[in-house]
């Protein structure tokens, strides 16, 4: 095998993996970028990186991460902060130095586990087999790492959905009505085994995005049937009981917050979470507290019984809070990118991206899907496998499978 061929593999690995543990995430990482390293090929690769939308706003993220931490104060906490800054910029540059190939075959594998995973969940609620910790967090509810793969799911199922409305544009019934099968078997899952709000609202958003995205110049004919199905997809979710129950307890714990009352619940940590950390970046707008700054003005600001968190669910306020404004803008930047990218390429891959992107950004913005590795070494890297291949001049996810070849081209009218 040439040395330029290790990289295929390695990236169908990292693909193949995202639902494992943490640590296995790592090693798809570490594999990745070793491949990358030994594979050659570097100025086409950093080329290539350079010349996308995301290089500068990237380049800006790193630049202003190494000011802050230059000028700023140190806390125990900065190592371990500097290094999932880095990590997150990290795996976006890697996802963007794949080649076309590279990242098809990492999506490959992706797409492989998925499948892999829904008919092993589905023989699980039906037939019962043992639970072992490597796919533990894919069965059930365990905390972040299920939340990363009710994510997964949720970008696998509006990716599906997105073929379906290719297929329906293509008047191709019967794949339609298969595609669209996945995305309901997701809501399923994320509703009633992973248990994750997060994940179910991502879903509904994308898919709805997705369907305004592809007949966005016949709104005003499609717009009562976008209506009618997310009216009666939210409603069919809602008849989920743990659905109803984490709602309502979501609801009862934001007033309780507001009244004075201190919890572990999910949206108490949050509502105190957002607020001291929006008074953080309010003190110090400019430069922040620091690298690693956020937990030592958690502790002073924070409930005492909240005290052993160390990221605030949210990642443009962790990094204002520790970088001021300048760096969350250089993170929302980044997202707002890789979504406008998305969002002006009208044909599939571009739908396919702004499915992931949307995800992601949903996802950043509640659960700290960039910060905690145990979401932001999977879901960003599918999300950038995505984004990469929307920087394509044909619609390269043609050649994911052979059924999708099939597809027509289909530019919104």
């Amino acid at each position: 095998m040439q040395r330029s061929h290790i990289v295929r593999p390695a990236a169908m690995v990292w693909g193949a993996v995202v639902y494992m543990p943490v640590g296995v995430n790592y090693l798809g990482f570490a594999l990745v970028l070793a491949a990358l390293l030994l594979a050659g090929q570097w100025r086409e690769r950093a080329s290539r990186v350079r010349a996308h939308a995301l290089w500068w706003p990237v380049a800006a993220y790193v630049a202003w991460t190494f000011i802050v931490l230059a000028l700023g104060p140190h806390y125990p906490q900065t190592p371990s902060n500097l290094a999932h800054g880095l990590r997150i910029a990290a795996t976006l540059l890697m996802a963007l130095a794949l080649t076309r190939e590279e990242a098809l075959w990492a999506l490959r594998g992706f797409v492989a586990v998925t499948l892999l995973n829904l008919v092993m969940i589905a023989l699980y609620y039906t037939v019962g087999f043992p639970v072992y910790e490597a796919w533990r967090g894919t069965l059930m509810e365990v905390g972040n790492k299920s939340i990363s793969n009710a994510l997964l799911f949720a970008v696998f199922g509006a990716s599906a959905a997105v073929l379906g409305f290719a297929w329906l544009a293509a008047r191709r019934w019967g794949p339609a009505v298969a595609a669209f099968a996945f995305p309901v078997a997701v809501a399923v899952v994320d509703a009633t085994a992973l248990i994750s709000r997060t994940a179910v609202l991502g879903l509904l958003v994308a898919v709805a995005l997705a369907a305004l995205h592809q007949w966005r110049r016949r709104l005003h004919l499609v717009a009562p049937a976008l209506l009618l199905g997310g009216a009666l997809a939210a409603a069919a979710l809602w008849q989920a009981p743990a659905i109803q129950t984490k709602m309502a307890l979501g609801l009862q714990e934001l007033e309780a917050a507001q009244a004075g009352a201190v919890s572990k619940g999910s949206w108490v940590i949050r509502f105190y979470m957002y607020r001291d950390t929006a008074r953080m970046i309010a003190d110090r707008p400019l430069a922040g507290w620091g690298i690693g700054g956020w937990t030592d003005q958690w502790h002073l600001r924070g409930p005492a019984l909240l005290a052993d968190s160390n990221m605030p669910h949210n990642d443009f306020l962790w990094m204002g809070a520790q970088a001021g404004v300048p760096g969350a803008l250089s993170l929302l930047v980044i997202m707002g990118v890789g979504l406008w990218l998305a969002w002006h390429r009208r044909d599939l891959t571009g739908r396919l991206a702004l499915v992931a992107m949307l995800v992601l950004m949903l996802a950043t913005s509640v659960n700290s899907a960039l910060r905690d590795a145990q979401i932001g070494l999977s879901l960003l890297w599918v999300a950038m496998l995505y984004l990469r291949l929307a920087g394509e001049p044909d619609e390269p996810w043609r050649e994911l499978a052979p059924r999708l070849r099939a597809i027509r081209r289909s530019r919104a009218a």
